[in-house]
């Protein structure tokens, strides 16, 4: 079978890779219980490795053309299962108030739920411009609450996934808006089945 064809090609290896590393990921995050050492770092890496992986297979399924159902359907649940992972394990090691989880999971949920719903009914509406800013603020986040710090540099931090939070709600806002207002009748997914630019 052709590599446009065939579920086993990289973007799809580093998909799947990125699924079962997540579990990993979450037990460095809850072995290093809020504190610093060899744990908190192991979760710095890992997370920054996995956001790596998800850059990477995108581009490279775009460059060779991949287009698969597996890529299409794993590849959103990959990112959403490492951010809203990411999240919770930062609440229950006492590192991010739980609001914040709430507020990112509900929208980033709710929008792919309305965006089913829009698919079936053969409408797609463009991404919001501000997609790229949301996930890019999302991950920078997660990655700095992460890295070992100091108690003064928790605040600053915390104001990174407040704007994270910020943008969020806006672009989901605006998402829902230009559904409502029927903007947009194409397909916005690359060939790895991530969208063009996040909603």
């Amino acid at each position: 079978m052709s590599a446009q064809t065939s579920n086993l090609n990289l973007p799809n290896v580093l998909t799947s890779l990125r699924i079962v590393v997540i579990p990993l990921f979450a037990w460095c995050v809850l072995a290093a219980d809020g504190g610093g050492g060899a744990w908190r770092w192991a979760a710095f890496v890992v997370f920054v490795a996995l956001m790596i992986t998800d850059k990477l297979d995108g581009d490279i399924a775009r460059a060779r053309g991949i287009v698969t159902t597996f890529g299409k359907i794993a590849d959103p649940i990959a990112d959403k299962a490492l951010m809203i992972t990411a999240l919770v394990t930062l609440n229950l090691t006492g590192l991010l108030a739980w609001w914040v989880t709430v507020v990112i999971v509900i929208r980033e949920l709710g929008i792919t739920l309305w965006r089913m719903v829009l698919l079936r009914r053969g409408v797609v509406v463009p991404a919001s411009k501000g997609g790229k800013v949301k996930t890019t603020l999302q991950a920078l986040a997660v990655a700095l609450l992460l890295l070992p710090h100091s108690d003064s540099l928790h605040g600053p931090f915390l104001w990174v996934m407040y704007a994270a939070v910020l943008v969020t709600v806006v672009t989901g806002l605006q998402y829902l808006w230009d559904s409502f207002r029927g903007t947009g009748a194409h397909d916005t997914t690359d060939p790895a089945g991530v969208e063009t630019t996040t909603r």
